[in-house]
């Protein structure tokens, strides 16, 4: 991170316990180095074994990573971080709307065949995300599960999780995977308005459908962080953190920018 945008996600880190009077000892490393050294791993792809020598030990960063998982400090800090993203695009900080979409990921062998399946209309045999986004394709939520899950299934078990984290959001914008009793049970228990958006028939080649692009456009996004690119964790919940750990990278890029380098020399 630039000295910028530390100045950025400094005030938004979850505040240790020890500092609140609840015990706990002391960081080993600055929280500064230890985020630096989680974004190399998720931006570059790289094992957690090959962390770089200007890092700490990669036994401690992968740490730090699964406490922060664990306890959803992660996820604090991206909470946080989308609602300021918003507040800079003159939006309010929680969404009245929504997309929802998936994608599903090749696994790597280590993932284990519990928390994998196959995908008969991509034929990938992995995981799947379930994405939730607003309507300028900040992440809401996350699930991600076996790649056999339908997108049904997992929307039955995140829209009650999404009405109660965001009581403003009353419509929601999908595919044609959600269609059926989801979109009148939606409307009469949780009173969210689904709107089903599908491609048509007639149409061939790539077409830019209404709001489904911008969940799409998400996913773009994730697959420029290269660990993302297949998944390599044992778990779904470090799945989930992986994402969140790139949303925050590319939304902290966002609040402060990188100047462009100065090329060339001044003349004299």
């Amino acid at each position: 991170m630039s000295d910028e945008q530390w100045q950025v996600i400094r005030p938004l880190l979850p505040v240790p316990t020890r500092m609140e009077g609840r015990g706990g000892r002391p960081e080993g490393y600055r929280h500064r180095v230890m985020l630096d050294a989680i974004f190399y791993v998720v931006d570059g792809g790289i094992k957690w074994r090959a962390m770089p020598v200007a890092f700490p030990p990669w036994d401690r960063v992968y740490a730090f990573f699964r406490r922060w998982r664990g306890n959803g400090l992660v996820a604090e800090l991206h909470d946080r971080l989308r609602g300021k993203v918003r507040e800079a695009a003159g939006r309010d900080p929680e969404p009245t709307a929504a997309v929802i979409d998936s994608q599903s990921v090749k696994a790597d062998a280590v993932v284990g065949a519990f928390s994998r399946g196959d995908d008969g209309g991509k034929k990938i045999n992995g995981r799947r995300g379930q994405l939730i986004c607003d309507t300028t394709g900040l992440l809401l939520m996350i699930n991600v599960s076996a790649a056999d899950v339908t997108d049904r299934q997992a929307a039955s078990d995140m829209l009650p999780a999404l009405r109660r984290r965001f009581p403003t959001i009353t419509k929601l914008w999908a595919d044609g995977g959600y269609t059926g009793v989801l979109i009148t049970w939606a409307l009469t228990v949780l009173h969210l308005v689904v709107t089903v958006i599908k491609r048509s028939d007639d149409v061939s080649g790539f077409v830019v459908l209404p709001r489904r692009w911008v969940v799409e456009r998400s996913f773009a996004w994730f697959l420029r962080s290269r660990r993302l690119a297949r998944d390599y964790e044992r778990r779904c919940d470090s799945s989930e953190a992986m994402i969140l750990w790139s949303m925050t990278m590319l939304m902290t890029r966002r609040l402060a920018p990188r100047r462009p380098a100065r090329t060339g020399r001044k003349a004299s």
